[in-house]
């Protein structure tokens, strides 16, 4: 009787570890970009967004202005979209979306170094776009970012910060974690996968100016080497939620002394 053979292990190159890319079957490859097109936010965001519109309640007026309900139920119907899609598609490879997003670090050390590294990432976000708006003022062609009339009050506050953390801390950082899963093992590397994903991050807030876009991308590119390095997605998560929650109270402060 022959003794039985090891399992190979699920992931023999996580991303991050500097470990050479395999090369996959073209099919595989052709797969993988078609899960990152679909995870990119702009197939499901146009199909919801339509649908929304169809039922007369457009996040946009004609000439762009995002407009409150709309976009809130855009943001939360996208995010369970998606958090769902990218679940889907790693269940029919074997995989766990709890695997990706967890690793092996211990959760409680990774939330409280993403809640530490908030007021970091916060002032640094800050200081480019000062330098930014120094060196480069043309960047900055947009006066006011069009959000801030979504936190008259305190209440509008609390609304738009809870959409902030379930859009931006949870469902971009799944999507996050997904797609440089998927750049790290088909598509050309964790390096390719950080450029790609960050700009796009990044070109995504272009409604808040380029000075912003650019900040905001390099924000990403932040977060996407923090989970890359830690194999894990809870410290992005934790400290992009913050970041957002801070943004928000920010913003409501400004407001109230502003006579």
């Amino acid at each position: 009787m022959h003794a039985p053979e090891p399992e190979p292990p699920a992931d023999p190159t996580p991303p991050g570890t500097g470990a050479p890319v395999p090369q996959h079957p073209i099919n595989e490859r052709v797969g993988a970009l078609v899960e990152v097109l679909l995870c990119s936010g702009l197939p499901t965001q146009l199909v919801i967004g339509q649908l929304l519109a169809i039922a007369g309640f457009p996040p946009f007026t004609a000439d762009g202005t995002p407009q409150a309900g709309p976009l809130f139920a855009l943001a939360l119907i996208d995010s369970a979209v998606m958090v769902a899609l990218i679940a889907a598609l790693l269940r029919a490879q074997g995989e766990r979306l709890g695997a990706l997003l967890v690793g092996r670090r211990p959760i409680g050390r990774e939330v409280l170094l993403g809640i530490l590294i908030v007021p970091l990432l916060f002032i640094g976000v800050g200081a480019i776009v000062l330098l930014i708006r120094r060196v480069l003022p043309s960047l900055h062609n947009v006066p006011a970012n069009p959000f801030e009339r979504f936190m008259r009050t305190p209440r509008e506050a609390g609304m738009f910060a809870v959409i902030a953390i379930i859009a931006g801390g949870l469902r971009e950082e799944v999507q996050r974690a997904f797609l440089l899963q998927r750049f790290s093992r088909y598509l050309g590397g964790p390096i390719v996968g950080l450029i790609v994903v960050s700009v796009g991050f990044g070109a995504g807030h272009y409604l808040q100016g380029w000075d912003a876009a650019i900040a905001t991308g390099l924000l990403g590119l932040t977060w996407g080497i923090l989970f890359l390095r830690r194999g894990s997605a809870v410290l992005p998560i934790v400290s992009h939620a913050g970041y957002n929650a801070a943004q928000v109270v920010q913003a409501l402060a400004v407001r109230s002394l502003v006579p």
